[in-house]
């Protein structure tokens, strides 16, 4: 086996956990147990498709974390976390999917070796991978524990990005603005919808240069015509119509780091409540971005949005936007800040967001968005160069 390589540098593990460990301590948590793939990779490097069966990192406040895991997945983690400063602990086949007994059996052996039994242990209770079933075994094989909620410690630890995580998220922007135009140019009356989704998958997976692409953790979003009414319809297989508005939410994903973008291509002319809408929207777009600066809420990012819907007569009720960066399916957001207008968490430099004032009418819809980061000082920056307009196709 050859030696691991992690994606980033020592350093910064050391910042991650560090960062971590500090919040666990506020918090009064002894050990915490991260089930959230993006979280476990965040503090480890851990990189696998086995989030469908029960794992974590198990981090104490001293001594090593560990990567805790299926068996056969441990040899994953053997390839993809810094074992110089990761344990990696697998548990027997015998626990997936059985009726018998539970992974969180073995997870409760773990803890008590680490003299936790009696301890604080945090969980990430409103967690996709974390089970009402897990939390049970675990509360009844560690009476003695207490459980604390501790959903979203991590991703808040994530929040600003160190210049290398930027670095990747760069790497990955350069990918989405290849698929963006991919869609743009080869979107056409009679194009089958499954086609070119199959067209855009393949050219975010080849990458750009030597940046190779992964896969994102969100597959294409590209309704047409009415269906674009509906923001998380994907594709079937009819072709595209002339008179339909087709948007195009992608993202490329460089070593699970996304920059998720939106365009909308229409075929034929756009009637006149399109284009109105696209004025609007780009309007807000452009006040928003100038309202994204550090010092600043994330409220007055979607206030600046909606000043400029009121202005335009159209109403929009969902948040403009959320955090964005490492992630795994179902979701490339990190599930902390959202902009809307009763988040009032103060904007940092590093902060990365989707800012993603779609409109989603009831018979038609329409997206240009932007993946942005809070720069030190001046307006937003956008991390793709595409045009911010109606693509229209005669």
């Amino acid at each position: 086996m050859t030696d691991p390589i992690p994606p980033f540098s020592a350093a910064e593990y050391d910042r991650r956990l560090s960062k971590t460990r500090a919040e666990m301590s506020a918090r009064g948590i002894d050990v915490l147990i991260a089930t959230d793939p993006s979280n476990q990779a965040w503090l480890t490097g851990y990189d696998g498709w086995s989030f469908y069966v029960h794992q974590a990192v198990v981090l104490p406040l001293q001594g090593r974390p560990t990567w805790w895991g299926r068996n056969q997945d441990a040899n994953g983690a053997l390839r993809t976390v810094d074992v110089s400063r990761t344990d990696v602990v697998g548990y027997a086949d015998t626990f997936v999917q059985s009726s018998e007994r539970h992974p969180m059996q073995d997870l409760a052996n773990l803890l008590r070796d680490l003299q936790a039994e009696t301890g604080r242990i945090g969980v990430e209770m409103d967690n996709y991978y974390f089970s009402a079933k897990a939390y049970a075994v675990l509360r009844e094989e560690l009476p003695q524990a207490e459980f604390v909620d501790a959903t979203a410690l991590v991703n808040w630890q994530r929040a600003v990005k160190s210049g290398e995580e930027l670095g990747f998220m760069r790497r990955a922007a350069r990918i989405t603005e290849k698929i963006q135009r991919y869609a743009m140019d080869r979107a056409a009356p009679g194009l089958k919808k499954n086609e070119l989704a199959a067209g855009i998958m393949a050219a975010g997976l080849i990458g750009v240069d030597e940046d190779w692409g992964d896969y994102p953790a969100i597959v294409p979003l590209m309704p047409s015509g009415s269906d674009a009414a509906a923001p998380h319809l994907t594709w079937d297989g009819r072709p595209m119509r002339s008179g339909e508005a087709t948007f195009f939410e992608l993202s490329g994903c460089y070593r699970r780091y996304h920059a998720p973008c939106s365009r909308t291509v229409f075929l034929g002319k756009p009637p006149d409540h399109i284009r109105r809408a696209e004025a609007a929207l780009i309007d807000g777009l452009e006040a928003g971005l100038d309202a994204a600066r550090a010092g600043n809420r994330a409220s007055g990012i979607a206030s600046a949005l909606g000043a400029a819907m009121d202005r335009a007569g159209i109403e929009r009720g969902a948040r403009c936007g959320y955090p964005i960066g490492l992630s795994y399916p179902p979701d490339w957001g990190e599930r902390t800040i959202s902009l809307r207008e009763d988040d009032k968490t103060v904007l940092e430099p590093g902060m990365t967001f989707h800012f993603m004032p779609g409109l989603w009418m009831d018979d038609w819809g329409l997206e240009i968005t932007e993946p942005i980061l809070i720069a030190e000082t001046g307006p937003a920056q956008c991390f793709c160069e595409l045009p911010r307009q109606l693509i229209v196709k005669d």
